[in-house]
């Protein structure tokens, strides 16, 4: 499969990445890209960014280290309606793991989705993130990825 790559978010691709769309009944799982914007430009922690195959927009993600601990969270991760079930998902996470891996040099990442999301709790337990057995305040599933036992 073709690497995908990760462009920041600026008024050249702005539009297009709000424009992603999911697959009907998937809405109630993720916030809106627009909201996930408003977030990062109300915290710098954030890190937004667009993912692509060959020069098709595939999908949004954000990422960030925050707190007391510097917990690095891969957060609001969305593949557009039109890309869903051809493994870009999966591709896109492991590149994302590893960008993340190296700009935070940590040990671990953590994610969190809605409980009745199945098809994202397949995916994420395929690439080896594993439930903790705790919620965030919103009451979803909370899952960490641990560099020392799987590598990247």
């Amino acid at each position: 499969m073709t690497p995908l790559f990760f462009r920041d978010i600026d008024a050249n691709n702005e539009a297009a990445v709000r424009a992603i769309s999911l697959k009907d009944g998937q809405e109630g799982f993720i916030e809106t890209v627009a909201e996930c914007l408003e977030e990062a430009a109300r915290y710098p922690e954030w890190q937004p960014v667009s993912i692509y195959h060959e020069e098709e927009l595939i999908r949004f993600a954000m990422y960030g280290s925050f707190g007391v601990n510097k917990d690095t969270w891969t957060d609001r991760i969305m593949i557009d309606k039109n890309y869903q079930g051809k493994g870009f998902g999966k591709q896109a996470m492991k590149q994302l793991i590893e960008i993340v891996s190296k700009e935070y040099d940590i040990k671990s990442i953590y994610l969190s989705i809605v409980e009745e999301n199945k098809v994202a709790y397949r995916l994420y337990n395929s690439i080896g993130f594993e439930f903790i057995n705790e919620r965030d305040p919103n009451g979803e599933l909370i899952f960490q990825y641990q560099f020392d036992e799987k590598g990247v």
